[in-house]
């Protein structure tokens, strides 16, 4: 086709865009059922034993202890069914993770009851009970001159270590607690991230609803008045812009230079409509080609440039898209210079309101928008926004 084909020079601004997909770094919500991370929880189990047995070595070294050596041995003995005792309620409170948090610390008081009166008959076992020594003996006829009888030796020594046993139960509580409230913080970021994306993609959409309209109008126009070569020229520029804006992710961001690609191939199909009306200006520093910014963002203010401006001028109107970094901001301008009749009345209508939200829905206040009638006639947009460069 004449004009329109694949090697049409028209097109030699265009190039497939490079987007970054900002919907690859948004999370998903887990729904798995959050744990106390078993690595920290088993860790604090020897944790605690260790310190119990540490302190206790300590304690009887200082006070010079009989049979040191062979309490050490039976201590540790002790000390690993101290371990297994807890592990034992460790399995027990990771099953009811999906319980309130009132009910896994009263499960803890209960369990810590068996655990403590096993752990009391362990030791007294361990200690007077299996090959005692010389001093153990002596203790025991202590106890027996004193009317301690098993039973209330082995209830004195559940209590003590109740606390002991039960305050790791607690401990483990609380970092299921942790545990819940990263997964909740976590999963209120993605639905957040999600949110964003979902906004940011619905915006998008919002934009060329009147720009296919009155596109087809024109095509129509030109069909009938049998300006194929222009016709031809229209729909493939038009079926390009479509293809290529309708394949990106709306919540993508893209180079600079493949934006202002898009907005060229945008103003071509405008100029078929305003041959005579319509000028293009592009002032972009080529060292700006490979800032970031969000795809189509251009696309609502020069759409509005067309519409406000060259549509309803009867001179010719220039549209101007310039660029330029200061101070760590990205300025977009988009500009006409329409006569009075053309720039009036353009309040924030619903493009210009459009690119507000979606600055906003990204860049969460750290983007503004400027805008207003020109000096001399027509209407100026000014778009700032961080400066972030492709990697």
């Amino acid at each position: 086709m004449a004009g329109g084909g694949p090697q049409d020079p028209r097109l030699r601004y265009f190039r497939v865009m490079n987007v970054t997909l900002n919907t690859a770094s948004v999370p998903c919500p887990d729904t798995k059922t959050p744990h106390a991370d078993r690595r920290v929880a088993i860790k604090s189990i020897f944790a605690f034993w260790a310190f119990y047995f540490v302190l206790n070595t300590a304690h009887m070294a200082i006070n010079s202890a009989h049979d040191q050596f062979d309490m050490l041995f039976r201590r540790g003995g002790v000390t690993l069914t101290g371990i297994g005792l807890s592990f034992i309620m460790y399995l027990i409170l990771r099953q009811l993770e999906n319980r309130s948090m009132r009910f896994m610390v009263t499960t803890a008081f209960l369990v810590a009851v068996p655990l403590s009166i096993a752990y009391a008959f362990t030791n007294y076992t361990a200690f007077y009970l299996v090959v005692p020594t010389a001093s153990m003996m002596q203790e025991r006829q202590q106890m027996s001159a004193h009317h301690e009888s098993l039973l209330s030796v082995i209830s004195d020594s559940t209590i003590s270590w109740y606390f002991f046993i039960a305050a790791w139960g607690v401990l483990y509580v609380a970092l299921s607690y942790a545990a819940r409230t990263g997964y909740a913080e976590r999963n209120a970021a993605a639905y957040r991230s999600q949110a964003q994306a979902a906004q940011l993609r619905a915006l998008r959409y919002q934009i060329n609803p009147h720009f296919l309209f009155n596109t087809l109008n024109s095509l129509s126009t030109l069909v009938l008045r049998q300006r194929t070569q222009e016709a031809e020229r229209m729909i493939t520029s038009l079926a390009t812009f479509f293809r290529t804006s309708l394949a990106s992710e709306p919540e993508a961001d893209v180079a600079l230079c493949d934006e202002i690609d898009m907005q060229r191939l945008y103003l071509d199909i405008e100029r078929i409509r305003f041959p005579e009306r319509l000028s293009v200006v592009i002032d972009v520093p080529d060292v700006l080609d490979c800032v970031r910014v969000p795809g189509l963002i251009l696309q609502p203010l020069v759409e509005n440039a067309v519409k406000h401006g060259v549509a309803r001028s009867f001179k010719p109107v220039t549209i101007a898209i310039r660029a330029r970094a200061e101070a760590g901001a990205l300025h977009l301008v988009v500009e006409d210079d329409a006569d009075g009749d053309g720039a009036g009345g353009r309040g924030e209508g619903v493009g210009l309101r459009n690119v507000r939200d979606r600055l906003v829905a990204r860049f969460d206040g750290a983007a503004s928008t400027i805008h207003g009638p020109r000096e001399g006639g027509g209407f100026r947009v000014d778009l700032k926004i961080p400066l972030s460069f492709n990697d």
